[in-house]
């Protein structure tokens, strides 16, 4: 009797509490054409949170933010908050604001050692992601510090060494890493693209290595065979004696017309011992001119002028540019 007695006084409460809608409308319910909105306020339905929260516009957020980071809390529950926080914009991929979040967990300097290692270890992956490698790098050296065996901080130290091209430091993390766990598939794939690398790195840096000191023995010997026709090459430097301008001079004169020449010609020594030059005819009053990349000096000039106006060139509308009528003349 005693049970029917309250569920009779629930009965009239919710029928009073009925009555009084129907004659006092609720005035605290969404619009209808504008429901989606103000659904939007609603921290529980948010889709995507303000990137500044202002009191006014939201204060249930605002509220939220307060009690989450509230600074009477210990250090370690603040960085905790904040590398929870980190976590979330990882996962969605907003690494800028994970850097903010995990940064904002190490600046409580907590005592946890675990958790500072966690913090900088993720902040390490979010700088990988945005292509900081460097200072990814820095993180995970940072982290291992704090405690030397941590798989993910040399997981991710290899990688960040593979991308700056350290691949002799990227086997060594690896090698590291192996140690602790053999079977880690990410270190066994990213020590075998170092390693190839790497091998590949040394391989080319020999073949450079040999193609300059094929190089720089061609320079002398072509050089060599310059002094010995008693050529004298000429510069502008001054303050020089003549030994060693002309010697000196030798490789600049090589090198200038590499550089200088735009079909990129130059001096060249046959198997015979015999040189070629690169020679430039001009025609000024035509402003016309020719050019052969590869004079041979057992060559004579009206070999060439045979062959440049064996047929009379177009701009020659007075027809005087004939092989017998033409004169050389050299310029410095």
């Amino acid at each position: 009797m005693e049970r029917l007695g309250v569920d009779a006084v629930s009965d009239d409460a919710m029928d009073s509490f009925l009555e009084k809608f129907q004659s006092q409308p609720y005035r605290g319910g969404f619009h209808e054409d504008q429901w989606e909105e103000e659904f939007e306020k609603i921290p529980l339905f948010m889709k995507k949170a303000p990137s500044e929260i202002d009191p006014k516009e939201n204060p249930d957020l605002a509220c939220l933010q307060s009690i989450i980071f509230d600074d009477e809390r210990s250090a370690e529950e603040q960085a905790k908050t904040y590398k929870d926080e980190g976590n979330d914009y990882f996962k969605e991929k907003d690494y800028k604001k994970a850097v903010i979040s995990y940064t904002e967990g190490l600046k409580k300097k907590c005592a946890d050692p675990d958790l500072n290692v966690v913090l900088y270890t993720n902040r390490a992956a979010a700088q990988y992601y945005l292509g900081n490698f460097r200072s990814a790098l820095h993180d995970v050296m940072t982290a291992r510090k704090l405690k030397p065996c941590h798989l993910k901080a040399i997981v991710r130290g290899a990688l960040c060494h593979l991308e700056l091209k350290n691949f002799a430091e990227a086997v060594s993390w690896c090698d590291e890493g192996l140690q602790i766990d053999a079977k880690e598939k990410k270190l066994v794939a990213t020590r075998a693209k170092a390693d190839k690398l790497k091998r590949t790195e040394q391989r080319d840096i020999r073949k450079a290595k040999l193609k300059e000191k094929k190089e720089q023995n061609q320079n002398e010997t072509l050089i060599q065979a310059v002094k010995a026709r008693n050529i004298r090459l000429i510069s502008e430097a001054a303050g020089e004696d003549e030994d060693s301008a002309s010697e000196g001079l030798g490789e600049l004169f090589l090198d200038g017309l590499i550089s200088e020449n735009p079909y990129g010609a130059t001096m060249s020594l046959d198997d015979q011992g015999r040189l070629s030059w690169p020679v430039l005819f001009l025609y000024p009053e035509y402003g016309q001119s020719d050019f052969i990349s590869a004079f041979h000096e057992d060559s004579r000039f009206i070999d060439h002028l045979m062959v440049m106006f064996g047929e009379m060139p177009s701009w020659d509308l007075e027809q005087k540019y004939c092989p017998d009528n033409l004169e050389c003349h050299e310029e410095d």
